[in-house]
């Protein structure tokens, strides 16, 4: 099982590349479950033709006291890419980090991994801020690889470098990697230059360049991925290739595991 985040200031095109990402993964032959980690929970809406659905948080105080199953809070998209959204907290009350701790401890207490088996979980997490909670994802044995989406804009450039420097500060304790940067064109001058320069000054490289494409917003009109709406286009074939690029990147934990019992 591959454990991904993907981390990206708000506003970067984060999720909707998640979402294709997630998309492409599934018509790849890969069984996929996407976890939006954004207070916004609109990470799958685009999974799920446009629909919101209830999120972690959301049914736990829905529910009070009464216990809460899986089906409560998976839902089955897009070519059956298993979507969850952690929620947030009500607005003006508590911690939006802590509600991702607490969304993530209920999906543990529930067996998800144990029920559901996906072959790849990808993690949509808010890059702006990596305090405890939104750094769940990377310190706590969730995420294996952790791919930042940037584009050549100076506060997306300076969010990515943070996140870097996150990760960096729990490498020493087997937590994530950082696996390298997407880069989401804003048409910036000189912007694949620039987002290249960067990932070398922070000690990682550009796996994949994902350009402006009109095709992304007809798609998201419609509540559907580009892989979805439009699959024969060029920009969903940029995404299958940003997909099979992940797989080749990353980690299988299970193979890793495989690998640790037969040499130990």
């Amino acid at each position: 099982m591959r454990n991904i985040a993907i981390y990206g200031k708000g506003g970067i095109g984060k999720s909707t590349t998640a979402s294709n990402l997630s998309a492409a993964l599934s018509i790849l032959g890969y069984k996929v479950m996407q976890i939006g980690c954004d207070p916004k929970s609109d990470s799958v809406k685009n999974l799920m033709k446009g629909i919101r659905i209830p999120t972690v948080l959301d049914k736990i105080r829905e529910k009070g006291n009464d216990p809460i199953t899986l089906e409560d809070i998976v839902f089955e998209g897009f070519n059956g890419v298993l979507c969850v959204e952690a929620g947030g907290p009500t607005p003006g009350i508590g911690c939006a980090g802590r509600g991702i701790i607490t969304a993530f401890e209920k999906l543990d207490e529930l067996g998800a991994k144990q029920k559901y088996r996906p072959d790849v979980i990808i993690y949509d997490v808010l890059g702006d801020v990596v305090c405890g909670g939104f750094a769940m994802p990377i310190r706590n044995g969730y995420a294996r690889d952790v791919f930042i989406v940037t584009s050549g804009e100076m506060m997306a450039l300076y969010a990515a470098s943070n996140i870097v420097h996150a990760i960096d500060n729990f490498k020493d304790r087997g937590y994530a990697r950082c696996s390298g940067l997407i880069l989401n064109e804003r048409k910036v001058e000189n912007e694949i230059e620039l987002v290249n320069k960067v990932a070398g000054e922070i000690g990682t490289e550009v796996v994949s360049f994902i350009p402006r494409d009109p095709a992304v917003q007809i798609a998201e009109n419609q509540g559907m991925t580009v892989i979805e709406a439009l699959p024969d286009s060029e920009q969903a074939k940029k995404y299958i290739a940003l997909a099979k690029k992940i797989i080749e990147l990353t980690i299988d934990n299970e193979e890793e595991t495989e690998e640790e019992d037969e040499f130990s």
